[in-house]
């Protein structure tokens, strides 16, 4: 199925999928759909509008039609969030035979407070709230207002800070001025479509009292209300939300995913990283920590490996083939000297569990005490990661047999040898 998003102001498109969380929402989106996503006239890499001569909310609804026809979907469900929703939902009271379902996120069919709406903003704070858009757009402080768990720190503000620059310029807060002073309360009544209302309880753009609106006056609605201030839909996106929007998108319950697959499992640990944070304190020691993972990374990128998780003084990853995993654990014990500090290494190759973006299973198990018995600047091995690569040119030295803790059983184990 196709399921069409319009985004909305502070999403620059191109940069959508460098952000974990988002991409991490838009991949669970992508398990049972067909994503397209665009970029509404006045925001991000599409064009502007005159900031003297703002369109009416039309104008935004015929841009999803439009981006609809250019990907050949004639039929297609619809997600937005906040301002977008507008046009979304006029859009399937317009054209109810191109709209299948409809999930919206805190969104709202009037902004402004009057009699009907007495949650809303009063228009003397909106001018307020109008003026600080204005006045800090571009420098991240919308985005942590808005997206609190995308934006929790300094850095992720100066991150958001260069996405807000890239998806519209300063005048861009006409647009979202012009979806609140639009009102839909009369279009509601001939939505067609089955749709979603999600609503956060703990929102401050956008109150809770708007989607329990939306959910009363659109005759085939539900809704969905969820702790959290987030008002960016894929921010704190829970597996609970994202199994209730694919459950009502598809009318199948997700069940928890359990792949197994033969995997070689690397541990890595920092030696005596305790006595090392004692003697150089905890801010130089974080950014040893810090150093050690980028490069980590960067050898897991060059060897095909994939980053499970930190384990606070080391690293658990997972590769598809064992060669690669010894090579690229040689390079980060060569990394590891570089910035002045000495891991252990140990691998494994066995059947893994994955569950989502963790791994468990016996092979996991197994790295793990094969790893806790390697010495400085070792890189121990089981027997059966040697078998794997025999005839590689991969040099072993043999440790002995060993018993590891809750596996049954003695295990052979090898140390790799450095190369000549």
């Amino acid at each position: 199925m196709d399921l069409v998003i319009p985004l909305n102001g502070g999403m620059a498109l191109d940069m959508l999928w460098d952000e974990p969380q988002i991409a991490a929402f838009l991949t669970r989106l992508t398990s049972f759909s067909r994503v397209v996503m665009f970029d509404p006239r006045g925001f991000g890499s599409s064009g502007r509008v005159d900031p003297d001569r703002v369109p009416a909310i039309q104008t935004w609804m015929d841009d999803i039609g439009t981006v609809m026809d250019a990907a050949g979907i004639p039929r297609a469900n619809v997600m937005a969030w906040s301002e977008p929703a507008l046009a979304v939902l006029l859009f399937a009271a317009t054209h109810p035979g191109r709209v299948t379902n409809i999930v919206v996120a805190n969104a709202f069919a009037r902004y402004l407070r009057n009699d009907e709406c007495p949650w809303g903003m009063p228009p003397d704070t909106f001018a307020i709230y109008m003026h600080r858009l204005r006045e800090y757009w571009g420098n991240g402080r919308i985005s942590r207002r808005l997206a609190p768990s995308l934006v929790p720190n300094d850095d992720a503000m100066r991150r958001w800070a260069r996405i807000e620059r890239l998806s519209g310029p300063p005048d861009i807060y006409v647009v979202p001025q012009a979806f609140m002073h639009s009102d839909i309360t009369g279009v509601l009544q001939f939505v067609q479509a089955p749709t979603l209302v999600i609503a956060r309880t703990d929102n401050p753009h956008v109150r809770p009292e708007h989607g329990r609106y939306l959910a009363q006056h659109i005759p085939h609605a539900r809704l969905l209300e969820l702790p959290g201030a987030d008002s960016v839909l894929p921010s704190g996106a829970s597996p609970q939300l994202l199994d209730e929007i694919e459950e009502f998108l598809t009318g199948v319950r997700p069940t928890p995913a359990l792949e197994r697959q033969l995997a070689t499992v690397l541990f890595t640990d920092i030696v005596s990283s305790t006595e090392r944070a004692a003697s150089v304190g905890d801010r130089v020691w974080r950014d040893s920590l810090d150093a050690f993972e980028a490069m980590t990374r960067q050898m897991l990128e060059r060897y095909r490996g994939i980053f499970v998780k930190s384990t606070g003084d080391g690293t658990l990853a997972t590769f598809d083939g064992p060669a690669r995993a010894i090579e690229c654990a040689r390079h980060v014990a060569v990394g590891a000297g570089v910035l002045g500090l000495e891991i252990r290494a140990g691998l494994h190759t066995g059947e893994i569990e994955r569950r989502g973006d963790d791994v468990a299973g016996m092979g996991v198990h197994i790295a793990a005490r094969v790893a806790a018995l390697a010495g400085a600047d070792e890189v121990l091995v089981s027997r059966t990661v040697t078998d794997l690569v025999a005839g590689s040119g991969i040099a072993f030295t043999d440790r002995g047999e060993h018993e590891l803790k809750g596996v049954p059983g003695t295990w052979q184990l090898y140390a790799v040898l450095g190369e000549d």
